[in-house]
């Protein structure tokens, strides 16, 4: 197995303070965004790369409201 040095796209430490959305928005957002993004063309990278950021950014957001509603 060959390893490859790269640098990340976002380092995973936090960014600091950030608004984080209480739980009910961040499910409704996540459902959308989820919703939004399965219409996306398959064979477009664009769109797929579009559709992983957006999912991604949906994540992120939704696991910071549990987070925060657990105290944590």
């Amino acid at each position: 197995m060959t390893t490859t040095a790269y640098d990340p796209l976002r380092t995973p430490e936090p960014d600091g303070a950030q608004w984080v959305p209480p739980l009910d928005i961040a499910l409704e957002s996540a459902r959308e965004t989820l919703a939004e993004q399965q219409r996306a063309n398959i064979y477009d990278d664009r769109a797929m790369l579009g559709a992983a950021v957006r999912l991604e950014i949906a994540l992120r957001q939704l696991l910071t409201a549990l987070d925060a509603e657990a105290g944590r």
